[in-house]
């Protein structure tokens, strides 16, 4: 004999609308955090097996995943008005940071990236994907649209000083992605179309200049390979070609968790970071790569949803930046991965290994939810 509660569906709404106040007087969006909260847990059941079943690793990724998610926290109670007075200040701080890399900050992997303080290391050009997106919100909030020429030479200093500095380091796959967040908020403002055509002219002659004087012999490579990765297959082309076949090898649903013979094999490189992509491939097939790209979509619409709810030129812009370029991280590490794109070292958002970029990006989302949760409280 069943028995029916008819209480059940009582309480199951006192619970819902509960979770719901609380989430509302954090000024938190569910349907958004329950997103993140998807691709988080995804990433650490994939980077379990990727990591070579390291429990400590995942560990690790879980702190910092919970730092993320207490600074996302904090920045949601901010209202847009704080928001714009503290970008110059996070911008000055950023900029300081990394001038102190420059100088003297910890070494690994020929790179010079960090800051190590002992019981913490964190790379500040992280920071500036943030502090970059927001001054230049704040300016052209202050300012008549669509930019003038003389406002874009001020915009392209704030955009490309910080990407110097970061691509010294060397770090062109974060440098570039700085000026990414910062040029997609610019042609949100209006950007006329003449603009954008000499912007990509000079693009193309910077382009020019940057690989016969700039660019790292390594770096060349990269870009070399991506046309042909068979021209170094055991050199510069390695990691594109493992990256392929482990996608390949894992078909409609894939060798099953912990059996992908590329990544528990260490043939794939970087298999915990920027490579992790390939890992799901193998393991998960075509189906798990569709789950995590519809996890991803839905946080971008969401995301984007949020932002075209915004009243004030600085949310408007700053909200939608961070939207569009949390999909351009996705597209740029899907794309290189499955060699669609040259490899310059960018992390899968919220899934690869790593802590600064975690916790910088559940960071960019809780600004996200405060501009929209207090869109009704913007003063001019």
């Amino acid at each position: 004999m069943i028995r029916i509660n008819p209480g059940g569906d009582s309480t199951t709404r006192r619970t819902l609308g509960g979770a719901a106040r609380v989430l509302s007087a954090l000024q938190l969006d569910g349907p958004l955090l329950i997103g993140l909260g998807l691709v988080c847990a995804y990433g650490l059941i994939v980077l379990y097996s990727a990591s070579g079943q390291s429990g400590s690793m995942v560990l690790r990724a879980v702190v910092r995943l919970g730092m993320g998610a207490a600074a996302m926290v904090v920045l949601a109670q901010l209202r847009p008005q704080q928001l714009r007075a503290a970008a110059p200040w996070i911008y000055i701080f950023g900029m300081v940071l990394l001038v102190v890399v420059d100088v003297m900050g910890a070494i690994g992997k020929g790179a010079q990236r960090w800051i190590d303080l002992g019981f913490i290391r964190f790379q500040p050009s992280e920071v500036m994907k943030l502090a970059v997106p927001m001054l230049c919100a704040r300016y052209l909030h202050e300012r008549p649209l669509p930019p003038s020429a003389p406002m874009l030479a001020v915009l392209a200093g704030i955009i490309l000083l910080p990407a110097a500095l970061t691509a010294v380091q060397p770090d062109l796959g974060t440098a570039i992605l700085i000026v990414i967040g910062g040029l997609l908020l610019v042609v949100m403002a209006g950007l006329p179309v003449g603009y954008m055509v000499g912007g990509a002219a000079l693009a193309a002659g910077a382009a020019w200049v940057g690989w016969h004087y700039f660019l790292r012999e390594y770096q060349r490579l990269r870009v070399l390979t991506f046309i042909d990765p068979t021209t170094d297959p055991q050199g510069a082309g390695y990691h594109i070609i493992q990256s392929q076949i482990a996608i390949g090898s894992g078909g409609l649903f894939g060798k099953g968790w912990m059996n992908g013979s590329q990544s528990q094999l260490e043939y794939l490189p970087e298999r915990h970071t920027d490579f992790i992509f390939a890992v799901i491939g193998e393991e998960f097939g075509l189906l798990g790569l569709v789950i995590l790209l519809s996890l991803y979509l839905f946080v971008v619409a969401r995301s984007l949803y949020l932002a075209s709810q915004t009243q004030d030129t600085f949310s408007r812009l700053l909200s939608a930046s961070l939207a569009l370029t949390f999909f351009v991280y996705v597209f740029i590490n899907t794309g290189m991965v499955s060699g669609l794109l040259p490899v310059v070292g960018v992390p899968l958002p919220l899934v690869s290994y790593g802590g600064t970029s975690m916790v910088t990006l559940l960071a960019g989302f809780g600004i996200l939810m405060a501009l929209y949760s207090h869109r009704k409280l913007v003063g001019s």
